[in-house]
């Protein structure tokens, strides 16, 4: 399924997480990396590098980060391919106006939702199990008690 998926739902499967000083300010916990966007890697040899994303490859679900190079055999230098789901983003491409909108609209909705608080419901009291034999053996004495009135009275 995973290879087999269109480019438009690998679009999808290419997020990653947004540093905690962005998941603050947009209300988004994770978005898909674009071409742009500074990241911070997170897993691997090359862990704790820094750079900007200067390609991203939906078929091989790989993005390739500025710095992040190897030396081949030959002696030129090519992009290590890095999965998008080993990267934290810690700055966004806020060039596209569709994204812009996107990530206003997580905001709105945690402004929307402050004032909104549900009144306090008083709590229920529960009600206390009587064990079986003591109910019964309650049963029997209150039955006994009617037996002396009406012997009695």
């Amino acid at each position: 399924m995973l290879y087999q998926a269109p480019l438009h739902i690998r679009y999808k499967l290419f997020s990653a997480l947004l540093s905690p000083s962005l998941k603050a300010s947009h209300n988004v916990g994770s978005l898909p990396v674009r071409s742009g966007d500074t990241v911070r890697i997170m897993r691997g040899d090359r862990k704790g590098l820094e750079g900007k994303v200067t390609r991203v490859d939906r078929k091989k679900y790989t993005i390739f980060v500025e710095g992040v190079t190897r030396e081949k055999v030959d002696g030129t230098t090519t992009f290590v391919p890095i999965h998008p789901s080993k990267v934290m983003i810690t700055g966004l491409n806020l060039d596209d106006k569709w994204r812009r909108e996107s990530l206003k609209v997580g905001v709105a909705a945690l402004e929307a939702e402050k004032p909104k608080e549900k009144p306090k419901e008083p709590k229920k009291q529960k009600r206390k199990k009587k064990a079986r034999k003591a109910v019964a053996r309650k049963k029997e004495k209150t039955e006994e008690k009617k037996e002396e009135e009406s012997l009695s009275g």
